[in-house]
Formats: C-alpha cells, structure tokens, sequence
C-alpha cells in the first residue's frame, strides 16, 4: 500500500497518458497498491466535462488492458477516484484555479506527472511553485527527452532545481521499468557464472539493438526535430549500455546504483572528427514493405519535410575507456521501419584460445527485452551421428513461461510505483542526462560540419549496408 496521494497527469488526453498511465494506474488500484484515498487528476486544454473524460478513459483502457484483467467492478471504483481539470497549463492563472480545486494538501503527497512536451517542464514547474503547490513532500514526474543538446538539458534541470531538490525529481526512461532490463543486474551480479567472464578478456564485443518496424506514427513533428540519436540512442540505448557495463554498487540502492552508471557515461570514448564518419552510420527510410503492405518514405510522413534530413536510423561504435571494457566495441544501433519489431543485448564472447574442432564457434549470450522477453546462452555442442559436427544450441530461459502464473507488470507500473514510494533507483539523476548528452554532442556536431547526410535504407530492411560494413571491417556481424 502506498502513502496517500493526488497524482496529477498533465496531458491528461495524450497517448502516453491513456495508452499507457491510466492502464498502469488500474492495475496498480485493482491489486489494491495504490491508497484507497488516492485521487487521479486528469489535465488538459480540452473543455470537457467529467463524465465525457471518463468515457474517454474507460475506451482506451479496455483497449490496452486483457480482458481477463477488466473487471467491471473494479473499474467502477476506479473510475471514481479519476477526474478531470480542464486548464491550460502555460496559463499562470490556471494553477491559481488549480490550488483552489485541489484545497489544502493535509498530509497528501502531490504527484505531478509531466507527460507534455518538454517546452512546458520549465513552465509548469514555475507555476506550481507560484501557485504554492511545490512544497517539499511534491513530486515530479518528467518524461523524456530532458532537452534537445546538453545545453538545454543543463537549463532544464537547472530551472527544475530551482523548483524542486533533486530528491523530488523522477526522470522516467520506460526501457528501465522492463522486467528484463532489471533481470540484467540480477543476471550479472547474482551468478558466479558469469561475472567472472563478465570483462574484455572474454568477450568480443557487445551489441544492443532497438527495431522497430512502425513509422513515426503521429510524432511527425517532434521527431523531425529531434530523430533516431535524440529520440532512442542517448537515452534507452546509453541506459542499456550502463547496465552492460557498470561495476557492482556497494549496495542495491538508488544514489549507489546511479554513481556507478554515471561513471559509465564519463568513461565512453568522445566520438569526434574523423571518428563520427568511421564509426557512426546515420539512415533514413525509403518506401517498402512492412508485413505486406506498402508504406511511403520517411519525407512522405505527416508533419515531416518534405527534404528533411533527419536520421530515423543511427548506429554507433563506442568504446568505454577503462580497465574492465578497453578494447571492447559495443555496437548501438536504432532504427524505424526496420525488418522486425525487436530490442535485444548480444553479449558475444571470445572463442576458445584452441580451435580443436573446425567450425564457427559461437558463443554469446542474448538478453531479448521484447517482442518476448527471454534470456538464452548459445554454446557449441556435438550433432548426434558419427565424427564430431558441432553444431549451436541455446540455453534458453522464456521468462513468461516460467513465470506464467505471473501476470507480467508493464514498465509503467513499476516506475510509477516507485514515484509513489519515493525509490528513484530506475530513474535519470541529472548528472546522468548531462553526462549522456555531452557524449551525444560532438556526434551531431559532426554530422553537421561533415554535411554527413543519411544513407537510404527500404523500408523493411535491416538499416543502411554501411552499417553492417561497421561491424563487416573487423570480421563481425549483426545478430539477427
């Protein structure tokens, strides 16, 4: 059970907020996590009265929630505690009608979450502190991107420090509520079988890959201006790669845990000059097919120019500068409209330092985060029959079949229940999106003063050719 609370959804009529906040919040209220008391607080710019908001609700919840999970009764007493304020949240005086409606707090923790485009975290943050709502038992919620370059970031959180202490501020990367991103520090710090090869020693090299094979669905214009490196490659992919790579904590505790990724971050080698080309491959989709049906190119998306040079594909070459990962290359990569929908870390090791047998010797290991998420160790074993035919096999740890009397908790859930319990463990401290724009920097930088204009790929293939000739020049491969 959770303290008692107000949580406030700005952007209450957003995807974010009925696709995947109110669905987390049902489930959190129908296992009877959430105060009885607690009070949902929908806000947005559309005029609409209570029982419409609800309707609008109880339609997308039945959407993305199992019907063996949506129970009638429970949504009825859920419902009840969801209201909705209409307001504009630019408007100082809207917060003053705000503070009149929400009354005196009398020991409540006011959540605000701040699911609304990043131009507004600055000044919602201003006026809550105006309107008097920003006392110290607040908290606030604030979705990424945190800023567009590390200059704006260093505003943003600066401005938001001025509001809030550190402590108060929960800046949420969904990919870190993943059941199977968490697995990765119970996978590398709860077996003695692998943190010992866990080193550059034994593994060849890394790779971590996020596919997707939608388009830029109704996000044409903010993803014009930020694409795939702002969107996808300096937050989930450098949060995964932290956990790839960080050292044990002292202990499972949150400033512990975020110490040891930020020094992750300030260890990654600064891609600059000549490097951006030789070891960074930016692409965009061309018309193609996806799942049989034609999809147009990437300039011919709603809300997208029609000569934008935005990536929606990225892949990198990155090297982290200390004792436990020198010489190892991890291979990023993220891209749209891919072949197939799919976010997965290879760790691949070192052959054996005597090839007794002939053959490829495959051994790696693959943590899959979606479409399932599993866990599978790939060794080399013999084929029956005569003569020694090796031949690989996995290992394979299927998460949902272990676990399946489990119902599986959605990223949100968890991250939303460690706001309400204070626990800032998955979340960004502001030293850690600082450190991971000044490393993404100098990469777009490059870009521009080289003119380094992205290569075409069809939609429904893998990415640009000159990304697997990243990996191609040092004899390797993408997995797939």
């Amino acid at each position: 059970m959770t303290i008692p609370c107000d949580i406030l959804v700005f952007g209450g009529t957003g995807d974010l907020a009925l696709h995947k906040l109110l669905p987390a919040l049902y489930h959190l209220f129908r296992e009877a996590r959430l105060d009885p008391a607690v009070r949902i607080i929908a806000l947005a710019r559309r005029n609409l009265p209570r029982n419409d908001y609800l309707k609008l609700a109880e339609r997308h919840c039945r959407a993305q929630i199992a019907r063996s999970n949506f129970e009638e009764d429970v949504w009825q007493r859920f419902s009840a505690r969801l209201d909705y304020f209409p307001m504009d949240a630019s408007q100082s005086a809207d917060f003053g009608r705000l503070a009149r409606y929400l009354g005196e707090p009398g020991g409540l923790t006011r959540i605000f979450y701040l699911a609304t485009a990043p131009n507004l975290f600055v000044p919602i943050a201003n006026h809550l502190r105006n309107a008097g709502l920003a006392d110290a038992e607040a908290r606030i919620v604030l979705e990424k991107p945190i800023g567009h370059s590390l200059e704006s970031a260093t505003a943003i959180n600066e401005a938001i420090g001025a509001v809030f202490e550190e402590n108060q501020v929960f800046r949420i990367d969904h990919y870190l509520g993943k059941e199977t991103v968490q697995n990765l520090m119970a996978l590398r710090f709860a077996n003695a079988l692998l943190e010992p090869v866990w080193r550059n020693n034994q593994v060849d090299h890394v790779q971590i890959s996020v596919c997707e094979t939608l388009g830029v669905e109704n996000r044409g214009g903010y993803y014009d201006r930020a694409g795939a490196i702002r969107d996808m490659l300096q937050n989930h992919l450098l949060q995964l790669l932290c956990l790839v790579a960080m050292e044990p904590p002292s202990q499972f505790e949150a400033e512990a845990v975020r110490d040891e990724k930020v020094k992750i971050l300030r260890a990654l080698k600064p891609i600059t000059g000549q490097d951006v080309q030789d070891k960074t491959v930016r692409g965009q989709y061309g018309a193609g097919r996806i799942g049989g049906q034609e999809v147009p190119a990437y300039y011919f998306e709603k809300d997208v120019d029609n000569d934008s040079d935005t990536e929606t594909f990225v892949a990198v070459e990155a090297h982290i500068d200390n004792w436990r990962w020198a010489g190892v290359p991890f291979y990023l990569r993220t891209g749209k409209r891919m072949a197939r929908r799919s976010s997965q870390i290879v760790i691949q090791f070192k052959p054996v330092p005597h090839e007794l047998f002939s053959g490829a010797q495959v051994n790696q290991l693959l943590i899959q985060l979606q479409p399932d998420e599993r866990i599978s160790l790939r060794m080399m074993t013999k084929s029956p029959g005569k003569g020694m035919r090796l031949e690989p096999v996995d290992l394979d740890l299927n998460l949902a079949q272990v676990f399946s009397q489990t119902r599986r908790w959605e990223a949100y859930e968890r991250l939303l229940l460690d706001v309400l319990d204070g626990d800032s463990t998955l979340f960004m401290r502001r030293d850690e999106v600082e450190a991971a724009w000044a490393w993404v920097d100098p990469i777009i930088k490059g870009w521009e003063e080289h003119f380094q204009p992205p290569r075409n790929y069809g939609a429904g293939n893998n990415g640009p050719e000159q990304a697997s000739a990243l990996l191609a020049h040092q004899g390797r491969h993408w997995y797939s």
